[in-house]
């Protein structure tokens, strides 16, 4: 057949990504799959089902990360890669991470079922923890198997029940045996939604971003002295939710601070012992900060974190800061990226050059081999929220452009 015309099945597509949905299915329309909850295990566990409907190869590596691998006429050459995560956010989306999972597994189908051979073999992928939001940091399984992070120290990571990450990998019976190793990979593809407004402002289609921001996270801890609120006199109390609610303030106005593209982001916080008449003594806080300019990052935070120093020594309230993340921005593959845009230009796909403001496991993949991603809309710009949206046409439109790319790549020799 003219491979030119191929394209994926649209209804199948929403079928997989709506049996997905309703694992960990909220009221408000969205999903909640924490990495290594039960319902984790449960996509996990519908996922190799169908990749073994398949007749992939699937394997486990020892973080969790799940692999079914589609043979090649010539093994011998490195595979594509494509894939992303089955993880969410508490009351998130039906779309993030989980498109870019089932967009291949359409594509894997809709070469079954044609009989289309590749001189390549085509692996595809579902990473453990993507979202960090249970588990810090993020993106821990690609990380680990990239080699930029380090798989003990992940496993020690505990969530803010006590759970550690090992035990509860274990737990579900996703520890595999295979080493969270790298191994070569001609080129790598993640498809996913937006999560911005960008595509639906510009009223374009397919987005085509050129890298990803840098991603750095920080934990803040603070002490202070806790005392009955009556008759304690304001003066001299050292009320650690008063000093994080000033650096709080900072975080907000450190982009403007700062200036150039930049954001800034308190997104988690905990309290204690979290009693209306107690003055606070321990508060734990966040700190996000993203920006395509890895030092304007850095200097950004240097600049904050004098800040809260200072703040600190005039509450009275020690301070201990851990650097949980720092991930550099990554500038995607040039011709790889061409390829997405070329691509999306043959299917008739308006499309939109841009940056990708969110983090992804394309991040860590880029540090290893070509790497590209492909975007499709997010409905009013939102994401990591349970009204998260993206059209059926939408998906489909993606899937498509991720089959072509993909079979460019896997039929390329040299």
């Amino acid at each position: 057949m003219n491979l030119s015309e191929l394209r994926i099945d649209g209804k199948r597509l929403q079928k997989t990504l709506e049996e997905m949905a309703i694992i960990g299915a909220t009221p408000g329309g969205g999903v909640q799959r924490l990495t290594l909850t039960d319902e984790d295990k449960q996509a996990r566990d519908l996922f190799i089902q169908w990749l073994q409907d398949l007749s992939l190869n699937v394997t486990i590596d020892e973080m969790g990360n799940i692999f079914g691998k589609r043979e090649g006429l010539n093994d011998d050459l490195p595979p594509i890669v494509s894939g992303s995560h089955l993880d969410s956010q508490p009351k998130g989306g039906r779309f993030d991470g989980v498109l870019g999972v089932m967009g291949p597994l359409e594509v894997l189908w809709t070469l079954h079922e044609n009989n289309i051979e590749t001189v390549r073999s085509i692996v595809i992928v579902d990473w453990t923890n993507e979202e960090g939001s249970r588990f810090a940091p993020c993106m821990a399984g690609s990380g680990v198997w990239a080699g930029a992070l380090d798989r003990n120290g992940v496993y020690q990571r505990t969530d803010l029940n006590e759970a550690c990450f090992i035990d509860e990998l274990e737990r579900i019976g996703y520890r595999g045996e295979t080493p969270a190793t790298k191994w070569p990979i001609h080129a790598y593809y993640e498809y996913h939604i937006e999560q911005g407004p960008n595509l639906e402002r510009e009223r374009k289609i397919i987005g085509v971003p050129k890298g990803i921001v840098c991603l750095h996270w920080y934990d803040i801890y603070l002490e202070g002295e806790a005392n009955q609120v009556g008759p304690t006199p304001m003066e001299g109390r050292h009320d650690a939710l008063c000093a994080a609610a000033e650096m709080i303030l900072k975080v907000n106005h450190l982009p403007e601070k700062m200036g150039g593209n930049l954001v800034a982001t308190v997104g988690e916080i905990q309290n204690y012992p979290n009693s209306r008449n107690i003055i606070p003594d321990k508060v734990h806080f966040t700190v996000d900060i993203r920006s395509w300019d890895d030092v304007h990052a850095v200097n950004a935070w240097d600049d904050l974190r004098r800040d809260f120093e200072v703040i600190a020594d005039q509450r009275g309230c020690p301070i201990d800061i851990e650097e949980t993340c720092r991930v550099g921005h990554a500038s995607f593959d040039e011709r790889l990226v061409k390829r997405v845009l070329d691509t999306a230009e043959e299917l008739e796909y308006s499309n939109l050059y841009m940056v990708s403001g969110a983090g992804h496991d394309a991040s860590y993949m880029n540090q290893i081999t070509a790497t590209a991603m492909i975007f499709v809309p997010s409905l009013n710009g939102r994401s990591h929220v349970e009204v998260e949206n993206t059209s059926w046409k939408d998906c489909e439109a993606g899937a498509n452009v991720l089959l072509h790319c993909i079979l460019k790549s896997a039929n390329e020799t040299g």
